[in-house]
């Protein structure tokens, strides 16, 4: 599920990013992205490749990481980002939604760092 509003386009700086056409309230579920989950040998290997910027950590140990096949991995990095995620190991999904009231037009951001408001330093920043 992608709500119906996103739209992805190029951002000055990040490459691409995931917009919104219209506003969209705080708590809102914007998108459900099913997963391809990998072991950690597969993650060793993917970690090797473009792909690497793109995979999320997964499993309790955090030794496994997933694709998402939605857009969740087109969403740009903010330490104070204006969505959260929620990682379903059960189901194999990622939810994301809303922490404040987004405004149309407005780029959609999560923290690489796992809670959305976490001052975690990201790996490329660390670079």
């Amino acid at each position: 599920m992608i709500a119906h509003c996103l739209y992805i386009t190029n951002t000055a700086e990040m490459g691409r990013g995931v917009f919104t056409s219209e506003p969209i309230a705080k708590g809102s579920v914007i998108e459900i992205a099913p997963v391809v989950v990998m072991s950690a040998v597969e993650r060793k290997l993917l970690d090797q490749t473009l792909l690497h910027d793109y995979i999320f950590e997964w499993g309790e140990d955090g030794d496994q990481c997933c694709m998402a096949l939605g857009w969740a991995a087109v969403y740009n990095h903010a330490y104070e980002s204006n969505c959260d995620y929620e990682m379903d190991y059960d189901q194999n999904v990622i939810t994301i939604k809303t922490v404040r009231n987004i405004e149309a037009g407005e780029e959609l951001f999560i923290n690489y760092s796992g809670s959305w408001d976490a001052d975690k330093e990201v790996w490329f920043d660390a670079l």
